[in-house]
């Protein structure tokens, strides 16, 4: 990996405070995977910031190698990696996302958080 992506991609993890390395963007996803991702992120109304990995090889290499994780899309919350898609979705089923967010201060929406979990029971 260049030494210019990975400061890129430091810069932008140390930067934002939830940060999802996806395929495609936000408003609009390119795999089903981001997508999910996205949508449990926009639902619990997460400010985040997205990187569309497919702007790049470069890019679309370097976060798999910054994390040493095969696959995107790619969450980080305050600097720590969080995990892919499933490891999202899981957490967000079980609590253990709302709990990552109250710990480190990441505004969410706690009632769709239940609601989420509640439609899932």
């Amino acid at each position: 990996m260049s030494d210019a992506i990975q400061t890129q991609i430091k810069g932008t993890v140390d930067t934002n405070d939830v940060v999802l390395f996806m395929k495609g963007t936000k408003q609009f996803p390119q795999c089903g995977f981001s997508s999910r991702v996205a949508q449990v992120l926009n639902y619990l109304s997460v400010e985040f910031q997205d990187v569309n990995v497919l702007e790049s090889d470069e890019m679309r290499q370097g976060i798999k190698d910054f994390t040493n994780w095969p696959t995107t899309p790619q969450l980080y919350v305050k600097g720590e990696f969080v995990g892919g898609c499933d490891i999202v979705t899981e957490m967000a089923l079980n609590g253990e996302l709302d709990t990552l967010f109250n710990e480190k201060g990441v505004s969410f929406d706690q009632e769709a958080a239940n609601t989420v979990r509640e439609a899932n029971a």
